[in-house]
């Protein structure tokens, strides 16, 4: 088969990593910078245009940065109106970035989340701050991604300066409950269609609640609960997400998902799992694209 890899740098590892596993398995792989790609909107022949030329492939495996998602989520939908197999479906990629979409499907269908609550006023942010079990609380920008916009505010006064900040530069936030328990780790639940895969544990450096590798945090191999495995499962699929990054803390009343992530990143988990994750990205593919099959689109 012929695989578009839509990654806007070749040379990050979970892209490179992709397009290694795929070539091992006798795929041609390809990478294509979603920003530079024009779409040709036409009713009988859509086409997406790289380089100058339409781009012909078999399926696609969309990495689509936080930061670009409107234009990149319109590319991975022209290839769907084109026929082509999109390991994520645009809608899902979209969905899983709202986070407060995110979190009020999750609720819907009953999956564990942290206590959280969402304002646009200012107007009661004692009652905002007492809906989340009062301080210490976190404060999340819904624009954030890597932990960026997320403070662990341990006073009701802290808490109520962040919320005023934020809004007063017109920021939409959550406030959620700060699960003390977790002790700044988190578990991150790698689902390839339906299945968990890989699973690590996540910890934060001593004194930071944030346990993103990308803020130094550590990783390692964990077993999970059948109550974690079948909720990381469950919320990957309310996403309509077939490759997703779970993230899951371990709380007094059982699992919690922080987030859904619709690109999560290969470096870390192959590292702490040894599980070769590429490489059952491709194994889905393979069955799924030959089949005709299009992910699940969840609901809502």
């Amino acid at each position: 088969m012929r695989i578009a890899i839509l990654s806007r740098n070749p040379k990050l590892v979970s892209t490179q990593r992709l397009r290694e596993a795929g070539r091992q398995r006798g795929h041609d792989m390809i990478v294509v910078d979603y920003l530079r790609c024009y779409m040709d909107i036409t009713s009988h022949r859509p086409q997406v245009v790289y380089s100058g030329e339409g781009v012909q492939v078999d399926a696609v495996i969309p990495r689509i940065g936080a930061s670009h998602t409107f234009y990149g989520t319109a590319v991975v939908r022209q290839f769907e109106m084109m026929g082509v197999f999109v390991a994520n479906e645009s809608q899902a990629i979209s969905r899983s970035r709202d986070k407060l979409r995110s979190m009020q499907l999750l609720s819907r269908d009953g999956i564990g989340l942290p206590v959280t609550g969402c304002a646009h006023s200012t107007k009661d942010i004692e009652g905002l701050i007492n809906l989340a079990g009062g301080a210490p609380l976190v404060v999340k920008l819904l624009e954030g991604t890597q932990g960026v916009g997320v403070i662990l505010a341990e006073t009701k006064k802290a808490a109520q300066a962040v919320i005023e900040a934020f809004r007063g530069l017109n920021a939409n936030i959550l406030v959620q409950e700060f699960i003390k328990e977790a002790g700044g780790s988190d578990i991150r639940c790698f689902v390839v269609g339906g299945r968990v895969i890989a699973s690590m544990k996540r910890q934060g450096p001593q004194g930071e609640f944030r346990s993103n590798l990308h803020r130094g945090g550590t990783a390692e191999k964990i077993k999970l609960t059948p109550e974690e495995r079948s909720t990381a499962v469950r919320a990957a699929k309310t996403m309509g997400l077939n490759i997703a990054g779970v993230d899951v803390l371990r709380s007094n009343h059982g699992p919690v998902v922080m987030e859904v992530n619709s690109s999560p990143g290969l470096e870390g988990i192959e590292a702490a799992t040894n599980v070769d994750v590429a490489g059952k990205i491709i194994e889905f593919i393979e069955k799924n694209a030959k089949a005709g099959k299009q992910p699940d689109k969840g609901r809502g």
